[in-house]
């Protein structure tokens, strides 16, 4: 499978969208509901806001596409210190950057997509001065957490998270980074 990681543009709000609409409901744990879903969707990972993020300088977004240029997976930085309280006393790495979203689409995992999402995420979160990553996963997404250990992070705490009407466990993920090499 060929497939090309680059920074997000503003052109790749719809192809964002559409992946997103595709992948989160297969983070989602089992019980959420199929409104909560499509709300969360509607409201987080429109179109309109991926358009939003892409032109937030505190934000950068890698996607992964194929060379016909159909998005087969995304990952987004936030570089804001975290507002959440949990997540602020959960980190030990400072200064540290949100790996904010982490998704591919179903057919294309396992055969590194994912990892080289990572990999660019991460060595844009150095250039950017960073010491740490953290990141939010389910508490039942066994997956993802098997892949971000694999990657070396390590669970520091716990969270909230809002998905519909319901407030979902999290676990919150911390890798140290190591120096940048010249």
């Amino acid at each position: 499978m060929s497939f090309v990681i680059r920074a997000a543009t503003p052109d790749d709000a719809a192809g964002l969208a559409e992946v997103a609409a595709a992948t989160f409901p297969l983070a989602c744990p089992p019980h959420t509901t199929e409104e909560a879903k499509a709300t969360f969707i509607a409201e987080i990972l429109s179109e309109r806001r991926f358009a939003e993020y892409l032109a937030d300088p505190e934000r950068a977004l890698f996607v992964a596409q194929e060379p016909d240029g159909f998005v087969v997976g995304y990952t987004m930085l936030v570089f804001t210190q975290p507002s959440d309280p949990d997540v602020r006393a959960a980190i030990t790495v400072q200064p540290s950057v949100e790996l904010s979203k982490c998704y591919v689409r179903a057919g294309h995992h396992g055969v590194g997509v994912a990892a080289q999402l990572m990999s660019e995420s991460l060595e844009r979160a150095r250039a950017h001065g960073a010491r740490g990553v953290w990141l939010g996963v389910n508490e039942e997404n066994e997956r993802a957490q098997r892949f971000y250990a694999k990657h070396g992070f390590e669970r520091v705490g716990t969270k909230r998270f809002l998905v519909g009407d319901r407030l979902e466990d999290d676990y919150v993920l911390e890798l140290a980074l190591s120096p940048r090499r010249l």
